[in-house]
């Protein structure tokens, strides 16, 4: 039969399916479950405190209920608070997500780089540890947008959205002073590389966005690496904390990332 205990990934919202994805095509066997935390959505706009002691326990309820073989943060914003409370708390492996600083600096030409994320990330210590271990050499400018979390949520259940409003976030970090300089943009947030073709498009010169889900998958392979799977394709589950398990506008997207099974906690 195989080894049936799941992957389990964690956010707020529905942005880690941009994490579950490029983990799904390296590891098409494994059975997956992934949690919106939409009791407590979104994290962006809550304190570090808030967030400290939420994620933790949540993150042990849901343990006890899927018993997953590892643990994907798929959020900055959790991530860079809760990591290590939660690597103390749970005895089983997990993966955390933060700021694509790195590959950016390595990619970057006129050595400015943008950080596109929620409010509580950007401002994070964290951020500035990887900003001077990774891009010491870089001017490295931040902007913190709850609005566009909201924005990719929307376009998972495929509302239209007008560019004009990706383009007034992003000029709140181009037109900070040496933003016309920034040729690369980390997306600090997992929901953002749901939206990423329309901030090209409204992007007003060619500019590089980056982040960090294809270096996650490729971290939980190696993680997972010589363990038992289904025969089968694992089946994956989707499990909203509040509201979400029952709106059938985001069905199709969930379908789409393999969740075809739906859950509320």
């Amino acid at each position: 039969m195989g080894d049936a205990r799941p992957i389990l990934f964690f956010d707020s919202g529905v942005g880690g399916l941009s994490v579950l994805g490029p983990t799904r095509a390296l590891l098409p066997r494994a059975p997956f479950v992934y949690v919106a935390d939409s009791a407590g959505f979104p994290y962006g706009t809550k304190t570090e405190s808030e967030i400290a002691a939420r994620v933790p326990a949540l993150l042990g309820r849901l343990a006890e209920r899927y018993r997953p073989r590892l643990i994907v943060i798929a959020c900055n914003t959790a991530s860079t608070i809760a990591l290590g409370a939660v690597r103390a708390a749970l005895d089983l492996p997990i993966v955390g997500t933060v700021p694509a600083i790195k590959p950016a600096a390595l990619l970057s030409k006129t050595r400015t780089i943008g950080v596109l994320g929620t409010e509580a990330t950007v401002r994070q210590p964290y951020v500035d540890d990887l900003a001077a271990r990774f891009a010491s050499d870089c001017l490295v400018l931040r902007h913190g947008s709850a609005e566009l979390v909201t924005l990719a949520e929307a376009a998972l259940r495929d509302e239209e959205t007008a560019l004009d409003r990706y383009r007034a976030i992003l000029s709140g970090l181009l037109d900070q002073s040496g933003g016309d300089q920034i040729d690369v943009i980390v997306n600090a947030c997992t929901h953002f590389p749901l939206v990423a073709d329309a901030l090209i498009a409204a992007a007003p010169r060619p500019i590089a966005f980056v982040d960090g889900s294809a270096g996650i998958a490729r971290r939980v392979a190696h993680l997972t690496e010589g363990q038992d799977w289904p025969e089968q394709a694992g089946e994956g589950i989707a499990v909203f904390t509040g509201e979400g398990a029952n709106d059938l506008r985001l069905r199709p997207a969930l379908t789409r990332f393999g969740l075809s099974r739906v859950e509320s906690l």
